[in-house]
């Protein structure tokens, strides 16, 4: 029986041929790089987050990792504590160690790219209690690696938590893991909404809105497309974490990658309020350096006019909480 293969929205290919790989090795050896800075660590907070049931709380490990504290969940994205992807060292130390992370509620992945679903960093987070969920077409491989608490979802499918609401969302992007399964599993985002009925007050009541924590919108691994805004109609997000590196060469990238200008595009096309960005600085998997990403995000942000406040870089192993607020 054949495999299912899945697509981008309008059907966009992310294919290269092998003249263009050879083309990018070419331009690579021709490129001097400069490397010397790192993205920082800070001292984790390790007694508040193992404590903390309360707030939301949001942890950069490293790449597309990030330690989230939900509506009393603890979750992790895109779990990678690899001291190497392929023949390329870590850039920077993982923000948390792995022996020192929170129990852990809901592992998320958007793709099985290596860089962003790392087995033995899972095998060793994951416990009976927790809940995996990853993109359509990969429950049957993660329960036969042992995960059987594992979940599917198709974009714009959802799932409830506890008390959260998580609604898988479109990517523009590609995934291998063998020379065999090419695009046999899909490719997104996640939505991270509390599941809380909202109790509606009659006219001429006091009583206030109940407080509720933010919407998160971790937008996994992608190129520009219109889905970003196709995400924003259809939810409302207070914060996103979107990647900005990984883009060099641009003729090569663009179809899987944004570049910072697209990533800031894609941040107001979502309508988020903050954007907090990843998927930079910890792996060399293109030519770009996170100096670079980071230069050309601030440039951008000054020629659009957007308020400094609003995009938050974050250190490895620093947390932002973030207060609920009135709806």
């Amino acid at each position: 029986m054949p495999k299912i293969r899945y697509d981008n929205m309008d059907n966009v290919s992310t294919d290269h041929t092998l003249k263009q790989f050879k083309q990018w090795r070419q331009e690579r050896k021709q490129k001097k790089k400069d490397y010397s800075y790192q993205v920082p660590n800070m001292p984790p907070e390790l007694d508040y987050l193992h404590a903390n049931r309360l707030d939301t709380s949001i942890t950069w490990i490293g790449h597309s990792t990030f330690f989230i504290q939900y509506e009393g969940l603890n979750i992790l994205t895109d779990p990678v504590w690899a001291k190497r992807m392929g023949f390329e060292r870590r850039l920077g130390e993982p923000g948390i160690g792995i022996n020192d992370v929170p129990p852990i509620d809901v592992i998320l992945i958007s793709h099985s790219h290596y860089d962003h679903m790392h087995m033995a960093s899972i095998r060793q987070l994951y416990r009976a209690e927790t809940t995996l969920i990853v993109p359509v077409g990969l429950r049957k491989k993660m329960i036969r690696k042992g995960f059987h608490n594992c979940h599917e979802l198709k974009w714009w499918d959802h799932m409830v938590v506890r008390d959260v609401k998580i609604s898988f969302v479109p990517t523009q992007h590609w995934t291998r893991r063998t020379p065999f399964d090419t695009n046999t599993s899909h490719w997104g985002g996640y939505i991270l909404e509390p599941n809380h009925t909202v109790q509606l007050v009659s006219e001429g009541e006091q009583e206030p809105s109940p407080l509720l924590p933010p919407n998160l919108y971790f937008a996994g691994d992608s190129g520009y497309f219109n889905g970003f805004k196709d995400i924003g109609n259809r939810f409302r997000i207070h914060v996103a974490l979107m990647p900005i590196g990984a883009y060099e060469p641009e003729w090569f990238m663009t179809s899987q990658h944004v570049n910072p200008e697209e990533a800031l595009q894609a941040f107001l096309d979502v309508k988020a309020e903050t954007m907090i960005p990843m998927h930079y600085g910890t792996f060399r998997l293109a030519d770009d350096t996170a100096q670079e990403a980071l230069d050309r995000m601030e440039a951008e942000r000054k020629r659009i006019g957007l308020d400094k406040e609003r995009i938050k870089v974050m250190h490895y192993g620093e947390t932002l909480r973030i207060h609920p607020e009135r709806r």
